[in-house]
């Protein structure tokens, strides 16, 4: 069984981290923090669906079936090699307060430590996550990055949840709480 993926099988291309990194920098200096981040958002979000296309190929490929029939643990193990193996890195599942899925990331390629960013910077993924991801569920998904290497952080944390949830624990966040704590208050609303 191979251990690399064939890109022009799956719908995907390979991009250098540098060039990633010029592109957000780019948009960042000329469309300004917001609009750069919507923009990159969104494209995400579109590429998204090619990359969950990818991945139930990749598994169909190694004989592993459909990913909505996965358990969870055999999920994010497997997801996690496919991301590694596409070159993003590796992805850790997990939940917080039984409210929201947590991916973390701690060699995620599109974050940068050198930007020394004062926002978090993986808007792709953030869209791509939401997207991908989403397939498993029965509701929409919104994705908020809330800890990036591009930040200092020692990881990426994304958060991943129904659209009201997110968005009650974002307004908690702008008035100042921290994330697990805007995501307790969200889930008592």
């Amino acid at each position: 069984m191979p251990n690399f993926i064939d890109f022009a099988d799956h719908h995907l291309v390979a991009l250098s981290h540098s060039t990633l990194g010029a592109l957000r920098d780019a948009l960042l200096n000329e469309a300004g923090p917001s609009s750069a981040a919507a923009v990159l958002q969104e494209a995400g979000y579109v590429g998204g669906e090619d990359v969950f296309a990818s991945f139930r190929d990749w598994l169909i490929q190694r004989d592993r079936g459909e990913p909505d029939g996965l358990g969870v643990n055999m999920f994010a193990a497997l997801a996690s090699q496919f991301f590694r193996e596409t070159g993003w890195g590796t992805v850790a599942i997990g939940s917080l307060r039984d409210a929201v899925a947590t991916v973390d990331c701690d060699n995620w390629r599109e974050a940068d430590a050198a930007s020394q960013l004062e926002q978090p910077g993986c808007h792709l993924t953030t869209g791509m996550f939401a997207n991908f991801f989403g397939h498993l569920s029965d509701t929409p998904l919104a994705a908020l990055e809330v800890e990036c290497r591009s930040m200092g952080h020692s990881r990426c944390r994304f958060l991943l949840g129904n659209t009201e949830i997110m968005s009650a624990a974002y307004r908690e966040m702008e008035r100042g709480a921290g994330y697990e704590e805007a995501v307790g208050e969200a889930v008592n609303q």
